[in-house]
């Protein structure tokens, strides 16, 4: 293991793949009850019949939830409104937190014309950013202990040097197949938060990555792991787990929690998923019966592309002309299916129960 000090700059940070082994028989167990999760997780998005409706819902709680973590705080409340309103009208945490949410779906649009690189780490960072990142190239960034000061880690430094352990991280990422995808995931996201190749948003577009990865080798079909929450849950072991594989080599650990991460994320997810296809159901018998003429299954599916509907999104879906739409959301209102607010000049249309069950951590279908 090379030696490590703090203070210095780890240019001697161990290309890939790691030394010795490191699909243990207690890693190779975890991976195989992950890779089950991530499955049905993947079975289950599968059978909702609007997939917008994952695209924009659950990246906004990772959005969220990812930006806390870097003490950037809004709410999923705050995203979910102010997804498609113009920038002046929201206030900083938030925008940057939907710029993570945008540049989740930029990279996985990206994944249809080219396999995860570097480029996409630096594109992801420049939309997170909302300017353009490159590799860093001066010296000095250090990560510094919140509270007491100290630093706790300084990235390797020099571009040559950072380009250079970069082409080996892109390398392992696509070529090292003798690993469990999982178990890459693991090794490729510590080795990029050690690189640390931009000045700012390396955490952020890390868990980006992660999410790209696993619909890049096909175990998802679309970026709805949300891996975020459980880090913010455990937080302090994860960055535990990472200070371990510099200071004693410890790469088992830190694979275990990745792993448990996947595994627990994916079955809550799952859960969600299956609660919000039960919302869907449930709200389409309460419409059917309560306001027949207003049923209609092109407005119900759009009513959960996301919890926030305006007059345009159902004239722009081709449901009805403005005034008609109009009055179908306004007999959703008095049904209680949703609830009419204004933003600014704004009529907003809210699905209450949908963004309860969004944002809340458990999988409870209120009924009407």
């Amino acid at each position: 293991m090379a030696d490590f000090f703090p203070e210095q700059p780890y240019n001697a940070l161990p290309l890939l793949p790691p030394p010795g082994e490191i699909e243990t028989k207690v890693v190779l167990k975890a991976c195989i009850e992950a890779r089950a999760a991530v499955a049905e997780l993947k079975q289950c998005g599968g059978l909702i019949p609007n997939q917008a409706m994952l695209i924009n819902t659950i990246p906004v709680l990772e959005a969220q939830a990812s930006s806390e973590i870097e003490n950037i705080v809004t709410t999923a409340d705050r995203l979910f409104q102010f997804a498609s309103t113009p920038d002046a009208q929201i206030d900083a945490a938030t925008k940057e937190a939907l710029r993570y949410g945008k540049a989740l779906y930029s990279g996985f649009q990206s994944l249809s014309t080219r396999p995860l690189t570097k480029q996409t780490a630096i594109e992801v960072c420049s939309t997170i950013k909302g300017v353009d990142m490159e590799i860093r190239r001066v010296p000095g960034t250090t990560l510094i202990e919140a509270g007491s000061g100290r630093v706790i880690y300084t990235p390797p430094s020099g571009e040559a040097v950072l380009q250079e352990k970069l082409t080996n991280w892109e390398k392992f990422i696509h070529e090292a197949t003798d690993f469990d995808p999982l178990v890459r995931l693991a090794v490729m996201h510590y080795q990029f938060e050690a690189i640390h190749p931009f000045t700012d948003g390396n955490g952020r577009t890390g868990r980006i990555l992660n999410i790209l990865f696993l619909v890049d080798q096909g175990l998802l079909e679309i970026p709805v792991l949300y891996l975020s929450r459980y880090i913010i849950q455990h937080k302090q072991q994860y960055y535990q787990y990472l200070d371990r594989i510099a200071t004693q080599g410890d790469w088992e650990s830190w694979i275990l929690f990745m792993l448990d991460a996947i595994h627990e994320t994916a079955q809550w997810t799952t859960q969600k998923i299956r609660a919000i296809r039960q919302l869907m159901e449930i709200t389409t018998e309460y419409v059917r019966e309560y306001r027949p003429k207003v049923y209609n299954r092109d407005l119900l599916d759009l009513i959960f592309v996301q919890p926030y509907c305006r007059i345009a999104n159902v004239v722009d879906a081709n449901i009805a002309h403005r005034q008609t739409a109009a009055n179908y959301l306004k007999e959703l209102c008095e049904i209680g299916v949703l609830q009419e607010t204004k933003v600014g000049r704004e009529k907003l249309f809210i699905h209450p129960r949908f963004l309860q069950l969004l944002t809340a951590e458990s999988h409870t279908v209120n009924p009407y």
